[in-house]
């Protein structure tokens, strides 16, 4: 992890760095050779072409970038979350249902390669 994303992790609120350092594990686990890199100033996992983008917010943390149906169902499973095209908001409380298989499926999913 480069100075710039270290940073910005290293700022996010106390009650949301567990679900930011979960998610990056995960996605990590799913592509150990993605770069991680700030984009539009949050962390961005790139693999190839595909780009997942993981920024924290007042809310919580929100995901997004995956391209049309690149979501593995999960916001079909979960509408509550889904707060736009291709974005998902996760709270503290959201993530704890949710279990590591499934965020494991979106990643693997959403930066699938094309």
């Amino acid at each position: 992890m480069d100075d710039a994303v270290r940073g910005y992790v290293d700022g996010i609120a106390v009650e949301h760095r567990q679900v930011f350092d979960r998610l990056h594990r995960l996605i990590i686990e799913t592509h150990p050779g993605a770069v991680v890199m700030l984009s539009y100033g949050i962390p961005t996992y790139k693999v190839g072409t595909r780009r997942l983008y993981v920024g924290a917010w007042k809310h919580g943390v929100s995901i997004y970038g995956w391209q049309q149906g690149g979501d593995a169902g999960f916001t079909a499973r979960h509408p509550a979350l889904r707060k736009g095209k291709g974005t998902i908001q996760l709270r503290p409380e959201d993530a704890d249902r949710i279990s590591d298989d499934e965020f494991r499926e979106l990643v693997r999913t959403a930066l699938a390669a094309t």
